[in-house]
């Protein structure tokens, strides 16, 4: 069986010619609020006053910053600013003393594979690069000397 699948739904219906009726309620607050504004003051401070409603009413009306209605983000701000901010960790200390303990030191622990660095002289030294300079070319008669003391030197 074939059902028809409504589109749109998330826009609107248009009531009173391009404004939808949250729109138009918005338009009818802000005329009611001009009124008594119109009615309490004189003109050029009605004018003062006026504008700024009328740009916050119409910023109400219209405006959706990140697709959602002026109303409902200030509203999000508002439960942001005053709702508590919630910790997801809080480190207690163990003691109860105000004053911080030092941590312990820190052990040095040695590797069984630790090696010590080898003390090679210039003229081994110079051995080793001839035979890595020649890839292997060059095999001087001291160089297994050096490799064997190097290799088996340990702590």
């Amino acid at each position: 069986m074939i059902f028809s699948v409504p589109q749109f739904i998330n826009v609107e219906d248009k009531i009173a010619g391009p404004l939808t009726a949250r729109q138009f309620l918005w338009f009818l607050a802000m005329g009611a609020i001009l009124l008594i504004l119109w009615n309490v003051f004189s003109q050029e401070a009605f004018y003062i006053i006026g504008i700024p409603v009328v740009l916050i009413f119409v910023a109400l009306a219209f405006y959706r910053p990140q697709g959602v209605p002026l109303v409902v983000f200030i509203g999000y701000a508002l439960t942001y600013l005053f709702q508590p901010k919630i910790y997801v960790w809080k480190r207690v200390p163990k003691s109860s003393s105000a004053t911080p303990t030092a941590p312990p030191p820190k052990t040095q622990y040695k590797s069984q594979f630790y090696r010590e660095q080898a003390k090679l002289s210039e003229e081994d030294l110079s051995t080793l690069s001839t035979v890595l300079d020649t890839e292997g070319a060059v095999h001087p008669e001291r160089f297994d000397e050096i490799s064997a003391n190097t290799v088996t030197k340990k702590k």
